[in-house]
């Protein structure tokens, strides 16, 4: 197959795999798993649930903390699962470059 044959079939494996990144959830979780965040391999933010319990006044200060934190691990998990997946959707075509870096395609 041609180089440009190559660059058509990597588009369109890329755009494949780019649409199945909203299947991909990854769920991080704070406070011993009373508030917890999803997302999904676009790294969007899609579901967030907190314990009620954590909504009082003594726990005011404390619960953004635990929101940003199980947001961010769910984002970077989403993101690490991404990756993986446009790496397998592309397995073949795209040659080992030095540099290149796919880990920002998904978002």
């Amino acid at each position: 197959m041609g180089m440009m044959g190559k660059v058509k079939e990597l588009q369109d494996k890329m755009q494949q795999a780019q649409g199945q990144l909203q299947h991909i959830t990854a769920t991080g979780e704070a406070g011993g798993g009373l508030v917890k965040a999803t997302a999904n391999g676009h790294r969007t933010l899609v579901k967030l649930e907190i314990d009620p319990s954590l909504l009082t006044p003594e726990d005011r200060e404390m619960l953004p903390d635990l929101v940003v934190a199980a947001v961010n691990k769910a984002l970077e998990t989403a993101g690490e699962m991404a990756k993986s997946e446009l790496q397998r959707q592309t397995s073949g075509l795209l040659p080992n470059l030095p540099g290149l870096d796919l880990s920002n395609f998904g978002g």
